[in-house]
Formats: C-alpha cells, sequence, structure tokens
C-alpha cells in the first residue's frame, strides 16, 4: 500500500507578554535546584500537562524529561525571551548527548515574561504526541533536568550552560493533595538526639518514644519529616512502630542500634508499622475522612523510631538529630486510618542471581491471609488511599496488583521507573476497596548487571526488599501480609541434596554434595556458576514455588494462616490496560474525497480564526 503524506496548515496564536498565566493550572511546584534559582510549577489534565517555569536568568532556559537523569537520550525544550520577542523550541538528544531540533515541535508556548531578574515561561504538551523523540509521560517516576544561562540562544546555536544544570525525580502526574492542615494545628516532634553514625555503609538506629498524653482520642492528620540539614542523602528512610502498650516510661532512655545482638529485648515488641517515609518523598496529609488515632486506651503508647542511615561513603564523624514532626486534632475524623506492609517478607530466602539483565520477584498478600483476616475484621472491606512503594538500588519497577476471583483488577499502585533515591507516597486517584477473597501482589522487577555475587534479601540498601506499605481505612487488625518462597526448591535448583539438621546456625549448613560440604546456603548460592540462561530458569522456578504465608497481627500476634505453605494463585484473567493508539499521518491510506474535506475543514477553520493571526 502506498502512503502520502498529508500536509494540515498550522495556525499560530498570538503570545500575550501582559497578561499572566493562571495559576490554577498549576497544582504542584517544586524547587530544582538548592539555591532556589529555578522553579518549576505544573499541573495535568484530560490528556495534557502544563508547565510554568521561573529561573533567575535573563538568557535562554532549558528544560527536559530523561530516563536516566541525565542528558543522552532526553526530551529537551529550550526558550526564553530574545529582543523582546518570546521563543520555544523542542529538541531532542542521542546517546551521546548530541541536540537535535524535533521535526515535529509538540510544545506549545503560550506565555513569556522577561524582567530585570527572571525569565518566565509558561508551556504545555501532550501526555502522549506520538513521537518518538518526545518522552510518555505516566504515572511513574520521571527525571526531570533543567539548565540556564545569562546569553539567549543564538543564530549559530546554544552557549553551553556549565555548572547551571541538574535533574531531580519527580512523579508529574501524582493527583493533587487538596488536603490543608491549619496553620494553627498543634503538632509534636519524635527526633533522634544527636546520634553517632558508625563507620559503615547502613546503619539502623532504633529510639523509643511515648506518644504525648491526651485526655481524650486525637486524630494525627499529618506527618512530615525533619531531616537534620546536609543530611538529605544520609537519612535514607524512617519507620514508625507501635510497640507493646504495657510498657513503662523506662524504656525511653534506649536509643540503640537496631538489629543488633545486644539490642535491647524491649524492642522486639515493636513490629506494626503506623508510618513510613522513604528519601525524596514530602509529608503525607490525610483526607479529611480518616486520621491516626491517638488518645485511646488501645491506641500506641510507647513507639519505637527506625532510622536507616545510608553512608556508602564510609563518612567519619556525622553526629544526627533528624526525625519526624505530627500534626493532631480533636476534631475527629470519620474513621481510624492504618497501615499494611504487603510484598516480600525480609529474608535471605528471598535471592537474586547476579548478572541478570531482569529478575522478577513476587510477594503475595494471600487470599488465605485477607479472607481471615478481613471476615474476622471487616467483610465490607477495606478502602486504601495511598500506597509507599519500596525496593532497594537493584530495583528497577515496582507494582502493586490486585486480583479479585482470580481475575485482575486494575493496578493500585506502580512504579515503571523507580528511582532509590526518590520515594514517596502515591495518593490515590481513587479509593479502592479490597474485600475478603481478594489478593495482592507486590512484584519487582531487578537488575544485577555489575554484580558478581547474589543479591540477597535485607536490610541494606545493598540487599534487597519489596514492600507496598498500603494506607487505608477503617483500621482492622492486620499488619503484614507477606509471602516467601520456600527454600528447599531454590536449593535443589544447584543441586543441594540434604542439610544438617537440627539447624544450629544461621543461615543453615549444607550437608550433601559434596561439593558444598559444611558451607551455608549463602555460601553455595554464590559457589554457583550463575548464567544468564540458568538465571532465567531460577526465576521461573522462583515464581510457581510454594510459599510460606506470613499474616500477623498488632503487637506481634498472629492469625492462624500464619506459616502456612500455598502455592501461588490461579489467575484466570490479566488486567488489559487501555492502550495508546498513535496514527502516522504519512501512513494514512490517501483518499482524494477525504483530501477535500480535509481543505474544507481548514479553510473554514482559518476564516473563523482570523482573530489568532498577529500582524
Amino acid at each position: 500500500m502506498l502512503c502520502r503524506a498529508l500536509f494540515v496548515l498550522s495556525l499560530s496564536a498570538g503570545l500575550s507578554l501582559a497578561t499572566g498565566p493562571r495559576e490554577q493550572r498549576y497544582q504542584h511546584s517544586a524547587l530544582l535546584d538548592s539555591g532556589g534559582r529555578y522553579r518549576l510549577r505544573w499541573g495535568h489534565r484530560e490528556g495534557s500537562i502544563a508547565f510554568l517555569l521561573e529561573v533567575q536568568t535573563r538568557g535562554y532556559v532549558g528544560f527536559g524529561l530523561s530516563s536516566a537523569g541525565a542528558m543522552a537520550s532526553s526530551d529537551i525544550v529550550i526558550g526564553g525571551v530574545r529582543g523582546g520577542k518570546p521563543y520555544l523550541q523542542d529538541y531532542h538528544t542521542d546517546m551521546s548527548r548530541e541536540l537535535k531540533k524535533d521535526f515535529k515541535q509538540d510544545y506549545r508556548l503560550e506565555y513569556a515574561l522577561e524582567n530585570s531578574t527572571h525569565t518566565i515561561l509558561a508551556f504545555s504538551r501532550d501526555l502522549h504526541t506520538c513521537d518518538p523523540n518526545d518522552k510518555t509521560i505516566t504515572e511513574s517516576t520521571l527525571r526531570v533536568i533543567w539548565a540556564y544561562h545569562s546569553d539567549d540562544l543564538g543564530e549559530v546555536g546554544l552557549d553551553y550552560h556549565g555548572s547551571n544544570r541538574g535533574g531531580k525525580s519527580l512523579r508529574l502526574l501524582n493527583p493533587e493533595n487538596l488536603n490543608v492542615v491549619p496553620e494553627e494545628t498543634p503538632y509534636f516532634n519524635l527526633t533522634n538526639q544527636n546520634v553517632p553514625i558508625p563507620y559503615k555503609d547502613t546503619t539502623y538506629w532504633c529510639q523509643m518514644f511515648k506518644m504525648p498524653t491526651v485526655h481524650k482520642k486525637h486524630h494525627v492528620v499529618k506527618v512530615q519529616p525533619l531531616i537534620q540539614k546536609g543530611h538529605e542523602n544520609l537519612v535514607h528512610h524512617i519507620l514508625l512502630y507501635e510497640c507493646d502498650r504495657h510498657l513503662n516510661d523506662s524504656v525511653l532512655d534506649y536509643g540503640h542500634e537496631c538489629y543488633h545482638p545486644n539490642m535491647p529485648d524491649v524492642f522486639l515488641t515493636c513490629e506494626t508499622v503506623i508510618f513510613a517515609w522513604a528519601i525524596g518523598g514530602e509529608g503525607f496529609t490525610y483526607p479529611p475522612h480518616a486520621g491516626l488515632s491517638i488518645g485511646t486506651p488501645s491506641d500506641p503508647k510507647y513507639v519505637l523510631m527506625e532510622i536507616h542511615y545510608d553512608n556508602p561513603s564510609y563518612l567519619e564523624g556525622l553526629i544526627d538529630s533528624s526525625g519526624i514532626q505530627m500534626f493532631y486534632t480533636p476534631h475527629l475524623r470519620k474513621y481510624d486510618a492504618g497501615v499494611i506492609e504487603t510484598g516480600i517478607w525480609v529474608s535471605l530466602y528471598h535471592m537474586i542471581p547476579p548478572g541478570m539483565p531482569e529478575f522478577i520477584s513476587e510477594g503475595h498478600c494471600t487470599l488465605e491471609c485477607l479472607e481471615e483476616a478481613l471476615n474476622h475484621e471487616k467483610p465490607t472491606g477495606i478502602h486504601v488511599f495511598a500506597v509507599l512503594l519500596h525496593t532497594h538500588l537493584a530495583g528497577q519497577a515496582i507494582k502493586t496488583r490486585h486480583f479479585r476471583k482470580g481475575e485482575e483488577q486494575k493496578l493500585l499502585a506502580y512504579d515503571n521507573a523507580f528511582d532509590f533515591n526518590f520515594q514517596e507516597y502515591q495518593l490515590l486517584q481513587e479509593e479502592r476497596t479490597i474485600l475478603p477473597g481478594d489478593n495482592l501482589v507486590t512484584e519487582c522487577r531487578y537488575t544485577t548487571r555489575g554484580r558478581s555475587r547474589m543479591t540477597w534479601g535485607g536490610l541494606s540498601t545493598r540487599d534487597e526488599m519489596c514492600l507496598s506499605y498500603l494506607l487505608y481505612y477503617p483500621k482492622i487488625n492486620l499488619a503484614r501480609c507477606e509471602s516467601i518462597p520456600e527454600i528447599k526448591e531454590q536449593l535443589q535448583f544447584i543441586g543441594v541434596k540434604e542439610i544438617y539438621k537440627p539447624m544450629t546456625s544461621w543461615p543453615f549448613i549444607i550437608k550433601r554434595p559434596k561439593k558444598y560440604n559444611n558451607l551455608s546456603f549463602t555460601d553455595a548460592m554464590n559457589t554457583f556458576q550463575w548464567t544468564k540462561k540458568k538465571g532465567i530458569s531460577f526465576n521461573e522456578l522462583v515464581l510457581r514455588v510454594p510459599m510460606n504465608v506470613r499474616c500477623s497481627k498488632h503487637e506481634s500476634e498472629e492469625w492462624s494462616v500464619q506459616g502456612m505453605i500455598v502455592s501461588p494463585p490461579e489467575v484466570k484473567k490479566l488486567y488489559e490496560p487501555e492502550s495508546f493508539m498513535c496514527v502516522s499521518a504519512s501512513c494514512v491510506h490517501y483518499s482524494p474525497f477525504l483530501h477535500l474535506l480535509l481543505l474544507v475543514y481548514i479553510s473554514i477553520h482559518a476564516i473563523g480564526n482570523r482573530w489568532l493571526f498577529v500582524h
């Protein structure tokens, strides 16, 4: 079939330098540089997104979307005001970072202003432009890159921006959080006091706190991090756990390294997560109908704050006093909110071979666990309103899948471009109901290229996790709903025949065959000669082996299905998301009649819109 291009007349709108952009279009904002010289505002609606740049320069301004956070293979727009006339041009770069002007200009300049100090540009584009040189904008994390120069774009091109450049990860389609907490709302702080950070790459520090004494029920309605200035890259995540309420104030003297042999036993009573924050995220404001309950006999009295310090450069002499701030009110919400940790039980039984371009792990919040807990606590179901997705350095993508009677529903949450240094709650566009008989699967996609040894489930950032923290209401007695693949078939894959029993050490020791004799199972896995083909076969095995169910209540209690061995559920139907169809004009079957109709339409449109032309 012959394809003939159809050429369509473009109509250019006049650009006013007097009338400013509509502020209500930009629901989100972020400072992209540490000096406050480059501010981005943005908002999205019905298939398009609008940007507003406010940059401290009288030269050109560059803004782009990048897969890896660098200039290579990026979608870039460059604009400014030169000689009183606005300009905006759509570019892209190849792998060698060469800047090339797009044949198809998809960014629409709507407003431009230059004053004595700043350049302001407002422009928009479609989320899907059908241009292979443009990045499609989805709910996943995007790496935004920026640059500026004191001079404008000239006839011969751009002057190099030098150090006036940078990048930042953002979720451009995150729903706007319209919930505002009044300034006079009381708050309390839970902060460490001058904690010395050990000379090692990973430290978990635990500190006990007593919740404030209130004489009636209150709701916490907002939580935000208090990160010591200069430690933004040191504090990786903060978890707040509810502890045994029968403790006494003597525990408040305890601050100690978590998961350490000398850790106080009292820390082991703190297992239920009531709030989670991770690096790059901002504070979280609860919806107007839900809040975290405090002040009643059944509410947390003592809490443990766990801070993960990530110090890969082994910096010495670091002292930290970071923590969190919690806003609370006596004006009660309709529902008490809770947190359920779902995904893969953090364990050495979660293992990823080296050198893998892609490896998939799944953690199941099983039908058995949800059915028992929900039928006992809330047969009509719970309502999820936000999700925090969490994995580590090998994690490339993560999603929380939702199944009902074997049929997959719309994804609960996802991030196909996960950034370890940017983790924040995803506020759901619409709340999702979880019913008895449902099951959830947290699926993580990893890459271990460049690694020569196994990657294990564990606490270090060099280890791995695969977790989803679900914020929901009304609160039920379910703290963790997780799984871990059984170890027996994983070891059989590498030829293990027998282990020493009873198991008196961890990791346990292998007896047969001879080549693994007296090796721990972790050493045996590292001894195995992994190849890409063997890794793929191992992955296929892990996704179908029986799994151990973790189904725990608050305060260290368990539902009866805890420890049950189940097989991965049968999937009857996969969810098929709506796909965006791109139709190229150059490949439309040519029809003289269609061509005539198009010309008539253009003529009428041009006559009816004469006012758009600028003379």
